[in-house]
């Protein structure tokens, strides 16, 4: 059994609202300008509790062994909107005087249980399970208002949320054959798994999703539900499950003294969108002891969830003073489909991979590389809003939908890459043993083809549905290379790791050319000491990111509040070091 209990507290990495946040008295400043607490943001890592207990048993019987599993864990994390200032039209002064930081804070629970029986059945060693788990996420929001009620609105609201489940059966079966042709046994694996899968949204209360009807001074309507986070309507409340059946069977073997061989094939059929096929097959040859080359080609696929499939949100705009909806539809939805939607298909690639692995005294190297081609990636469209969708929307008689986005397949992409590894090993007599490693990886991906929906294509002008923004973080929103050198060393009941790790470039797209931002290459240096009392404690001090890095700072055209310091596309992101003790206890 082990149990862990988490209480972290929030980071804030934002910087000084420079806004104007009260209205001007008599054409001046107000006075309260200069005494406003400025640092007001929330822009870090979320404040956190959380508990955790899981339990693991297995008990070996005369004729095979059970096993099993139970976990749980609650998870309630806070963190916070953009800051609306006094003045803004989104506040109600008789509520927030000085303006307000919305906090969205969801409560997450998990669980999950396993039993299991490993057995004999003749030559066949046989493992059957069946695994249930579930995940709920509730949302709170909290220290906000919803406008369109006036200055009787709730601070906090019960903004609905969802629910996600898994039951899966399981049954695999290994042994070995004796082949003539072949220079080891054949090795067989075989199973069959049963999945079931549910999905669930659920609604919040009223006030965190209605429109109140009170408008603006100037007689302006209001934006609708809680600031920050519109809670899930009624309408957007859904339960769908789906059913899947997969098997497998894999074979391995030496072909001859020196050259090993595998296949593996497996079918998949889905309740809710039809079956697939996929294999693998790889080769090793081992020219000496000390040298081997390799290679593998595969294809693959990943269904749509249900998520994907089914999820669905909706928040009302004002343009031009009407109120229209905006909502995240699901591909079923008549309007998804009026502008393009259908049934998803499953994102499907094809990987080849060839490498090579040597030693050299006590050095070992490998060096793969790879190239991934997957075609139909699904991606959640543009928010399609403009004035010829919505035109177009009412002409189809889908009054008061002021557009929206769906999840579309259509996004295929090519990943070229090489991978390194360097470990090596040196026990000494006076100083302990010392591994070390090296690692490195250099990868290029391009966007190849980008969706459309013919009835889209028909406006003028057409809308993007998967715009720069999005094709650009695909192709460069994540460092091409990347490095890393890592030292582990012991001697008795000492021992410590220190680790280098170096970012490439990053682009933080923008929607034209003139707002990308390139974030430079930084390295990071993490260390942490370990003393083992006896078999039972260890005690244990470190520090993640020593010399405090950071991304480099957005320039103040790209931080127009004061607050978005840095760029959420830094690949070790914001939050500097973090210094850190443990105390661990084995039983």
């Amino acid at each position: 059994m082990s149990a862990e209990y988490k209480d972290a507290e929030k980071t804030e990495r934002g910087g000084w609202d420079f806004r104007q946040q009260y209205a001007l008295v008599n054409g001046e400043f107000d006075p309260r300008e200069a005494l406003f607490n400025r640092f007001n943001a929330w822009y870090g890592e979320p404040e956190l509790e959380q508990f955790t207990l899981f339990a693991n048993a297995g008990k070996t019987l005369e004729n095979g062994k059970i096993y099993g599993w139970l976990s749980y864990q609650d998870r309630e994390a806070r963190s916070g909107g953009f800051y609306r200032p006094a003045r803004d039209d989104r506040n109600i002064i008789e509520i927030y005087p000085d303006g307000f930081l919305p906090i969205i804070a969801p409560d997450v629970t998990d669980a999950s249980a396993a039993v299991g029986y490993e057995f004999d059945v003749g030559e066949w060693t046989v493992d059957t399970s069946l695994v249930w788990g579930q995940n709920r996420m509730a949302f709170t929001i909290e220290n906000t208002l919803n406008r369109s009620i006036g200055p009787s609105s709730k601070t906090e609201f019960d903004a609905g949320g969802f629910r996600y489940g898994q039951s899966v059966f399981n049954l695999s079966g290994v042994r070995s054959f004796n082949v003539a042709a072949l220079a080891s046994p054949l090795n067989v694996a075989t199973g069959v798994e049963l999945r079931r899968e549910r999905y669930s949204i659920f609604a919040g209360e009223p006030d965190s999703w209605r429109n109140g009807g009170v408008l603006l001074p100037n007689g302006n309507n209001t934006a609708s539900g809680a600031q920050v986070f519109p809670g899930f309507r009624p309408s957007n409340e859904t339960r769908d499950t789906r059913r899947a059946i997969g098997v497998f069977l894999d074979l391995e073997a030496n072909l001859t003294d020196n050259m090993l061989g595998s296949v593996a094939v497996r079918a998949e059929d889905y309740s809710d969108f039809g079956s697939n096929l996929t294999g693998k097959a790889a080769l090793r040859y081992d020219f000496t002891d000390n040298f081997a080359v390799r290679g593998s080609i595969q294809n693959g696929f990943r269904a749509p969830s249900l998520q994907q499939q089914n999820f669905t949100a909706t928040s009302t705009n004002f343009i031009g003073g009407v109120p229209f909806d905006i909502t995240t539809f699901p591909v079923s939805d008549p309007v998804a489909q009026a502008l393009g939607a259908t049934a998803l298909d499953a994102e499907k690639s094809v990987n080849y991979s060839l490498g090579t692995v040597f030693r050299l005294g006590g050095v070992s190297v490998t060096i793969d590389g790879y190239r991934i081609n997957i075609d139909d990636r699904i991606v959640l469209s543009e928010n399609l809003t403009a004035v010829n969708v919505r035109e177009y929307l009412t002409s189809q008689g889908f009054i008061g939908i002021g557009g929206g986005r769906f999840f579309i397949n259509g996004v295929d992409t090519e990943t070229q890459g090489v991978d390194v590894v360097v470990n090596w090993s040196l026990p000494t007599d006076q100083l302990g043993l010392f591994d070390f490693t090296l690692v490195g990886n250099y990868n290029k991906t391009k966007v190849t083809a980008v969706p459309e929906t013919a009835q889209l294509s028909q406006l003028n002008p057409a809308p993007v549905l998967f715009g720069r923004v999005n094709v650009l973080t695909f192709e460069k929103g994540t460092p091409k290379d990347k490095l890393g050198a890592t030292v582990n060393w012991s001697y008795d009941n000492l021992s410590a790791t220190l680790k280098a790790t170096r970012y490439g470039e990053v682009l933080t797209p923008g929607t034209s050319e003139a707002t990308d931002f390139i974030l430079s290459p930084k390295t990071l240096i993490d260390l942490e000491a370990r003393y083992e009392f006896n078999d039972n404690w260890t005690l244990a001090f470190g520090a993640d990111n020593i010399f405090d890095k950071y991304p480099d700072p957005f320039p103040i055209n790209l931080n127009t509040t004061g607050a978005t310091s840095f760029s959420n596309y830094s690949p070790f992101g914001r939050s500097g070091r973090l210094f850190y003790g443990r105390v661990a206890y084995n039983f």
